[in-house]
């Protein structure tokens, strides 16, 4: 931490913005890290000394406070030994956030849109900042395709247990007999990647195509051909921009877009020889169904990898989501065969 804070008062420092303010998120981190850690150390000492007052004093009632204390201390000591190792290649960074419609029209286009919804939910929950960077709207509602940018420290690390597929279970409002529908919607998370990270793409290997955008976005949307799409040929990832009004400006964000997609597959390769070499542990593959959301005939979140249960789904459909995380997060850590230690109660 000292060595950062010289660093940061180091006159010459911003002569490189991208660099500094990488060095500044490091140090602000280390920071929240430190400070953490000194808070739970200082309110756990105030709690034993509560106890030990309390059973000095044969006083129930400030015991049971003291023990009430305790259980939230645990949740916390919980959360931030999960970011603590949150130390993946990439996990500080910003994050991309693909969300794709499954088979089934309006309904899975609907579902996509209220999954959407609840990342952007989550974002403003953490403190982060939600961008839309593309957007296809669906055939009468809801969305095709779309495409975020999530800005904040460790914003990867903790998206990326969201890649794959999410199941919707309800009663379809969309269906004049109110009847029960399945909807599916795939998720794709990939790091943000700066230029310290080298990633070769050669044009030659990419098809370029302009198109109208399709979203909100002011007059110019469906006039002038300012969106802007790349597919990287040798591996089929597709990316799409239509967040300016400059196709130049599209066109960048889409090749940095793509250099982050093709970032992510190399540390996902990674991760599958790992897993392959381990053979005694399993990681859920991310193209595989995760977690389902079942409104009707009963309410349930189930996180499909973990076990992790929410019997209110209009709340983690609001953003409430960390509780997945963490369990996914602490599952991989773990490599599949751990889980969280138990609640004093």
């Amino acid at each position: 931490m000292k060595i950062l804070n010289e660093r940061a008062e180091d006159p010459n420092l911003w002569s490189n913005p991208e660099k500094a303010q990488k060095l500044m998120r490091e140090r602000t981190r280390l920071d929240n890290a430190i400070n953490g850690y000194l808070k739970l150390e200082n309110e756990l000492s105030d709690q034993t000394g509560l106890i030990e007052m309390a059973e000095a004093e044969n006083d129930e009632g400030v015991l049971a406070d003291a023990e009430k204390g305790l259980r939230g201390l645990q949740k916390e000591s919980r959360r931030q030994e999960v970011e603590a190792l949150l130390s993946g290649e990439a996990d500080g960074n910003d994050t991309y956030v693909e969300v794709h419609s499954g088979a089934g029209g309006t309904e899975s286009q609907d579902w996509a849109q209220m999954l959407l919804r609840m990342y952007v939910k989550w974002a403003e929950l953490k403190g982060y900042k939600a961008d839309i960077i593309e957007e296809t709207a669906g055939e009468g509602a809801g969305l095709k395709s779309a495409t975020i940018q999530i800005k904040g420290n460790n914003a990867y690390g903790w998206m990326k247990t969201e890649s794959g597929v999410h199941r919707l279970v309800r009663i379809s409002p969309f269906d004049a007999n109110a009847r029960r529908h399945t909807s599916f919607a795939s998720v794709w998370v990939y790091p943000v990647v700066d230029n310290e990270i080298e990633i070769e793409v050669a044009e030659s290997d990419c098809r370029i195509d302009t198109y109208r955008a399709s979203g909100a976005g002011g007059q110019h949307v469906n006039r002038t051909e300012s969106a802007v799409r790349i597919t990287h040929l040798p591996t089929n990832i597709v990316v799409a921009c239509q967040t300016d009004r400059s196709q130049h400006r599209n066109k960048a964000m889409a090749w940095d877009m793509l250099r982050a997609r093709l970032y992510e597959r190399e540390l996902q390769l990674r991760e599958d020889a790992a897993a392959a070499a381990a053979s005694s542990k399993t990681t859920v593959g991310w193209g595989h169904q995760i977690r389902s959301y079942v409104l009707q005939p009963y309410q349930l979140v189930k996180d499909l990898r973990t076990g992790v249960t929410s019997t209110d789904p209009d709340k983690v459909l609001g953003g409430e989501i960390t509780q997945f995380m963490e369990a996914a997060l602490a599952k991989r850590i773990e490599g599949g065969d751990g889980a969280m230690v138990e609640d004093l109660d």
